[in-house]
């Protein structure tokens, strides 16, 4: 009961005097949060932002986990969880079987509306297979949030030309989210070569003197090139959420504002 559709029909139900006013105010009064005890569900999010509370599985137990995922997964069409194990996903999937585990991504996540419309005009593009974990996350993020992005991969500067062959696809992006490791030089090269808007992502791949990331963090943060923007290190949720809700204001259809 978190989705504006959802929300939509209830309201149609009680304007058909299918259900009372009381039962619909007993539904929406647990619309805002609920609390777990161990956490605190932000149900709103959904109306708020147009996709539901991201669980971190980092730092929870499978039992946490699993009892959030199996309260977000009962009101929300789709789920994701991010940084999970086998062992948090085995124990979400005791809650909610419909669930899925995309091992390279990291990720548990639920999509019961696969056949919804998407939009194109997001490219993602990674440094290095290395990269592919970081890389992944970032996708499985814009798919369920509604985008079919292109993605280019291993295309470091070490070989440019393997980059430049693209140049045509990366010219017709809106936003391309660029994911790379060692020295971070990658999204500035890009970035010299589109009009879009870059969100960098740095990794913690690299030899010693990469420093876990943050050399290519401060590589990316200082870099030359206009119109990138960069986000944590290895963080792909939030550089695939972010390409989503820019590509979502670029390609939304103008005449849902005015629908009542």
């Amino acid at each position: 009961m978190s989705s504006e559709q959802s929300i939509r029909d209830l309201l149609g139900r009680v304007a058909r005097n299918e259900i009372g006013v009381d039962k619909a105010l007993n539904v929406l009064r647990a619309l805002p949060f609920e609390s777990l005890g161990d956490a605190t569900l932000d149900h709103h999010r959904q109306l708020r932002d147009g996709f539901g509370e991201v669980v971190y599985c980092g730092g929870k137990t499978p039992d946490q986990c699993a009892k959030i995922i199996g309260r977000l997964a009962h009101s929300n069409n789709r789920v994701l969880a991010t940084r999970a194990t086998r062992q948090h996903y085995e124990a979400a999937r005791s809650e909610v079987s419909e669930l899925q585990y995309h091992k390279e991504a990291r990720a548990i996540w639920l999509d019961r509306e696969p056949d919804r419309p998407r939009s194109a005009g997001v490219v993602v593009v990674s440094a290095g297979t290395s990269d592919q974990p970081v890389t992944e996350e970032a996708l499985l993020t814009l798919d369920l949030m509604g985008h079919d992005a292109i993605r280019i991969i291993d295309v470091g500067i070490a070989g440019l030309h393997r980059l430049l062959h693209h140049v045509k696809t990366l010219q017709s992006a809106n936003v391309i989210v660029v994911v790379a490791g060692m020295e971070g030089a990658l999204p500035g090269v890009v970035a010299g070569l589109v009009a879009a808007p870059v969100i960098a992502v740095p990794t913690s791949v690299g030899y010693g003197a990469s420093l876990q990331g943050i050399t290519a963090l401060l590589g990316m943060v200082s870099g030359c090139a206009a119109g990138v923007a960069v986000v944590n290190i290895d963080n792909g949720f939030g550089a695939g959420y972010l390409a989503a809700i820019i590509n979502q204001k670029i390609t939304r259809n103008p005449e849902r504002e005015s629908q009542p």
